[in-house]
């Protein structure tokens, strides 16, 4: 076959983005076109493609780093309404509270203790996560520190990520570290998006499979400590000593 031509190229890659509503990235974008026509150099595939949003505007997008999608899907997500929680989604939710809370004690080991809060009544949405976790001295440590507490804002739906966002910002007023953990399935655009988001804020970002029995857990951005106001530490502290004295012995009792 003879190789490709500027044109030709770009022809493929706006179907080749067009049969991706989700996205795809650059290099993937790149590779494919050389799959299917290995005889044109790799360097006239770059020098055809890295600009395609400009020379095709009409339709192909790049709304983040390196991904191109259809225009027309940038377009429709202008106009989105953020899906709000139901009953039974914070019910699908509810799933992953305990193992998650396992998982961030015992596998990503940033918290000595930690438990599933999502249905305590503390009745503030402000103020209560859906995990929280303690980090704090043991017994056998020779030099002991301030208690940490680490919070997560668990979502089981992809297009509620903004909402999951801002709730793990505003845990950030009592919480040393903060999660937001997503569904793996949740789009490409707003996985960057979020993923850009955790890196800016200090948050951290985890992904997981929709599945109870082995969700998979993945670090894609780790949580970085930042010094929360001592106000709302203790306003916390005693809403859950309060409203759950066990859960509170459970993660700040020696």
């Amino acid at each position: 076959m003879a190789k490709l031509g500027t044109e030709a190229i770009r022809n493929l890659a706006v179907q080749l983005v067009q049969e991706n509503p989700q996205g795809i990235r650059y290099t993937e974008l790149r590779n494919k076109i050389l799959e299917l026509h290995p005889e044109t150099p790799s360097n006239t595939i770059n020098g055809s493609i890295w600009d395609l949003e400009t020379k095709r505007p009409k339709s192909v997008a790049k709304p983040v780093r390196g991904l191109y999608v259809p225009a027309e899907t940038v377009e429709a997500s202008l106009g989105t309404v953020v899906e709000q929680p139901t009953k039974a989604s914070e019910t699908v939710e509810s799933q992953y509270y305990v193992p998650f809370a396992d998982w961030l004690q015992k596998d990503l080991a940033d918290a000595t203790v930690a438990r599933s809060l999502g249905g305590a009544g503390l009745g503030d949405k402000w103020g209560t996560p859906d995990v929280v976790g303690t980090y704090k001295p043991l017994a056998k440590d020779r030099i002991k520190f301030p208690v940490e507490i680490i919070s997560a804002e668990i979502k089981a739906t992809g297009s509620q990520a903004i909402i999951a966002f801002g709730q793990a910002i505003a845990y950030r007023l009592f919480s040393t570290k903060c999660y937001v953990v997503m569904p793996r399935m949740i789009n490409a655009l707003d996985r960057d998006r979020l993923e850009s988001l955790c890196l800016l804020f200090g948050l951290g970002f985890v992904i997981f499979d929709l599945n109870p029995e082995n969700p998979r857990f993945e670090i894609l951005v780790r949580a970085q400590r930042s010094q929360p106001d001592m106000f709302y530490v203790n306003k916390f502290a005693d809403d859950l000593f309060r409203h759950e004295p066990e859960y509170f012995q459970d993660l700040f009792g020696g």
